[in-house]
């Protein structure tokens, strides 16, 4: 676009504030050191005559920045999703994030946990959004909201409902009718509860994200447009603005996502808007796992200087992630990383905080930073949550698969497969996560042909015959004695694609018709194994085994953990089991696999009863023998 002599000014004096610090980084100009900042009078308990809410204004000079009711304010930012941190922490986490130095927290808002059956909508527990809001008000902190539809943060299908790939016809992130009457109708019930944690309705939230990184999808050029309007008629009346990967800017005002600062950091977003304040709205302080790489992390001392060069340029910033926490249960994305690959249990994300809530050299560093642009003394610091290590758990029963099968529901009849999100299941919302099986009988031995996006465990009868993976579709099946003999198909949900165009065709279980030597397999009995909390509440009924030395295929175990009169936060560490879920007390702590990185799981303390918990495994491939524990996470 032709900018105007002022706006080519501008460009002209960032371009070379920033070429400045490329070059020299520990020179700064005199002209942009600031001064001690002091916003303590500027805090949702403090700040109760409002009419201005967050905005931008210009100095004598022509240097934008923000402005909050009507005084210079720098956006000093931290995320933190309440759907990954039990909600008895959020005050413990929200708290370290103020006496950090930080007087804004941001978070997505997960459209598919919200809304994971067409038109029942679950704002309680760890989801209850407004309360979250309203303690970050409630310790003096500032709040972003960051609603989507499309939030992308790793979490399976970038936070859309599976539910919406059940029609063919839906095209996701484009005005096509369908996915914006759904869009509508989660809006309609989901800004209900935004509007009155506004700024301007006396809450904390000063500014709303438009949908997120629209600049590298950008399949229609209406679409924007239509959420922006949106989120206006439905009453949001604060600053809203968009967020990209620096290269891929799109409008409204634009903030943007890096890693590190460079010389061309900011030239697309000049481009776009010269005459407004610098928003980065994901620093990347680390990164998150996937299984099978090697663990992310980025030095203390580098996040340190560039947040330092960002105060002192007067850029507003946002760290992501200041608290990554857990992947807990099955939501977790996967990642186009070497391929297909699963987004850890762990969200880590080598991030300020640990994912347990601890402190790392980032934080102190960080701390001592922000304290020293700070003219009133900052917080004291919050205790450290304890740690402890349990007694090793060994199970003691345990139900193959085969036998919990007369526990689960009926299942769907069905002449060929069906995939998870088109079951007749859940009020016709079909399964988003878990575990589906297929049967059929078959009388021949012979070549199978399968296809899925997940790796794909195959059984003749009890027997386990081998897995398909992506690349390797065909698996030789052998006679029977009987003559024939029940093929038995079990894929996992390993995390739907969270990024890019592939989100569109993300269905799980099997894709397309199974064949035994060219001939279509027909008639399949289909188990819906989602493992919810009313599933093991079923389970107390069925009649449990002792564990056999060794076991091959998927089975459940079952112990005792013992946490004594005052449970305490641990990590779980599964030696010579192969991969599987963890379920305490019914809660499901997540993923494991030994193929690392990660080697533990976290369990919050608070997810334990003082005296006995019941725990199990839920193992895929072999037995194991103890369960144990550490007060440390491991990795490879």
């Amino acid at each position: 676009p032709c900018l105007s002599w002022k706006q080519t000014l501008d460009t002209l004096f960032l371009a070379l504030v920033f070429l400045h610090v490329s070059l020299f980084p520990h020179c700064l100009p005199f002209s942009l050191l600031p001064s001690r900042f002091n916003w303590s009078h500027l805090t949702p308990p403090r700040l109760q005559r409002r009419f201005l809410g967050l905005g931008t204004a210009s100095t004598t000079k022509g240097r934008a920045h923000f402005t909050l009711e009507g005084h210079k304010f720098l956006i000093f930012g931290g995320s933190i999703h309440y759907f990954r941190v039990p909600r008895e922490y959020w005050r413990d986490r929200l708290l370290k994030l103020k006496a950090c130095g930080f007087n804004t927290v941001t978070t997505y808002i997960p459209w598919n946990l919200h809304e994971p059956q067409r038109g029942k909508f679950v704002f309680s527990g760890n989801l209850d959004l407004e309360a979250f809001v309203l303690l970050a008000a409630e310790i003096g902190l500032w709040v972003i909201l960051r609603p989507g539809p499309y939030i992308c943060a790793e979490i399976d299908l970038g936070g859309l409902p599976s539910w919406l790939l059940q029609n063919p016809k839906t095209q996701l992130r484009t005005t096509e009718r369908t996915f914006v009457d759904a869009v509508d109708a989660y809006f309609d019930h989901l800004m209900r509860r935004m509007v009155p944690l506004q700024y301007h309705h006396g809450g904390p939230v000063i500014a709303v994200q438009v949908e997120n990184e629209y600049g590298s999808f950008n399949r229609d050029g209406q679409y924007m447009a239509y959420l922006k309007e949106a989120l206006l008629k439905r009453g949001i009346v604060e600053l809203l603005f968009t967020c990209d990967y620096y290269k891929d800017v799109v409008n409204v005002l634009a903030t943007v996502n890096l890693g590190s600062l460079g010389k061309n950091s900011f030239y697309q977003l000049l481009q776009v808007q010269s005459h407004k304040p610098i928003l980065i709205m994901e620093y990347w302080v680390g990164w998150y796992d996937s299984w099978g790489l090697p663990h992310a992390n980025k030095s203390a001392a580098e996040v340190a200087h560039t947040v330092s060069t960002f105060i002192k340029n007067g850029i507003s910033f946002n760290v992501y992630m200041f608290h990554g926490g857990t992947n807990f249960g099955f939501i977790n994305a996967a990642g186009i990383v070497e391929g297909r690959r699963s987004v850890t249990t762990s969200y880590d994300y080598d991030a300020v905080l640990s994912e347990a809530g601890d402190y790392t050299e980032k934080y102190f560093k960080l701390r001592e930073l922000l304290g020293s642009f700070s003219a009133v003394p900052l917080p004291h610091l919050p205790e450290i949550t304890p740690k402890t290590v349990y007694p090793s758990v060994k199970p003691s029963r345990y139900l193959s698969l085969w036998d919990v099968l007369p526990y689960l529901r009926n299942p769907v009849k069905s002449y060929t497969p069906v995939t998870m999100e088109n079951l007749p299941v859940n009020n016709g919302s079909g399964q988003s996560f878990g575990f589906i099986l297929y049967e059929t009988v078959i009388c021949s031995a012979g070549q199978l042909h399968a296809h899925s996006y997940d790796v794909v465990q195959v059984f003749l009868n009890e027997a386990q015959l081998g897995l398909l993976s992506p690349g390797r579709w065909k698996l030789y099946i052998p006679k029977t004695r009987q003559g024939c003999g029940l093929l038995r198909i079990l894929v996992e949900n390993a995390g739907r694609i969270n990024y890019s165009l592939k989100i569109q065709n993300e269905q799980k279980g099997l894709l397309h018709s199974v064949c035994l030597n060219d001939v279509y397999l027909k008639s399949y009995s289909i188990y819906s194994l989602e493992m919810k909390m009313s599933f093991f509440e079923r389970l107390r009924s069925a009649t449990w085994r002792p564990v056999p030395k060794k076991y091959k295929g998927p089975a459940f175990y079952l112990g005792n953990l013992r946490a004594g009169d005052s449970p305490r936060d641990t990590f779980l560490s599964l030696p010579n089991w192969d991969r599987g879920f963890v379920f305490i007390n019914g809660r499901n702590l997540g993923r494991y696999w030994r193929i690392g990185p990660q080697l533990t799981l976290y369990l919050p303390g608070v997810w334990l009863h003082p005296g006995d918990n019941e725990i199990i495994l839920f193992e895929t491939r072999k037995s194991g023998s103890y369960i144990e524990s550490t007060d440390k996470p491991l990795h490879v």
